[in-house]
């Protein structure tokens, strides 16, 4: 599948009153839903070598823990795109940061990989990390909460 015939597709599933549809063709499967009038990637695993740059490649589908499965209390900070979670820079590394850490606004709490490009994750509030909701290396969803910050 070519990239415009995936944005076109995104951009159809969009304008539907679809809640979520699954295609494969050729290997390459995809599971697109819609939250809150957008379409995100849940899945994406065994993309072909022509695609590599077009869509991530998900490993499995992960537990997803939403804002109304969270723990209340504390702010959540969500992940911005589809990727895989890390907690450190690097394997041997230590962590970003840890339960009971006190973090600053703008402060870089993780990385998500999506297409081969490392994003780092920054906290958007000031205080304590309370909860860390997803595990090192685990498949992560837009919008998934990552953090709890109170």
């Amino acid at each position: 599948m070519e990239i415009e015939n995936l944005i076109r597709l995104i951009e159809t599933v969009s304008a539907s009153e679809l809640t979520g549809l699954k295609y494969e063709e050729d290997g390459v499967k995809l599971h697109l839903t819609k939250k809150k009038g957008q379409v995100q990637v849940v899945a994406a695993p065994e993309i072909s070598t022509g695609m590599e740059g077009a869509v991530a490649a998900i490993a499995a589908e992960a537990p997803v823990v939403t804002a109304d499965s969270a723990p209340s209390g504390g702010k959540l900070v969500e992940s911005p795109l589809v990727g895989t979670f890390y907690a450190a820079p690097a394997e041997d590394a230590a962590p970003f940061v840890a339960v009971g850490d006190t973090v600053k606004k703008g402060q870089t709490l993780a990385i998500v990989e999506a297409m081969k490009l490392m994003n780092e994750i920054e906290s958007e509030f000031d205080g304590i990390v309370e909860e860390i909701l997803v595990e090192n290396g685990q498949a992560v969803e837009y919008g998934q909460p990552l953090f709890r910050i109170k």
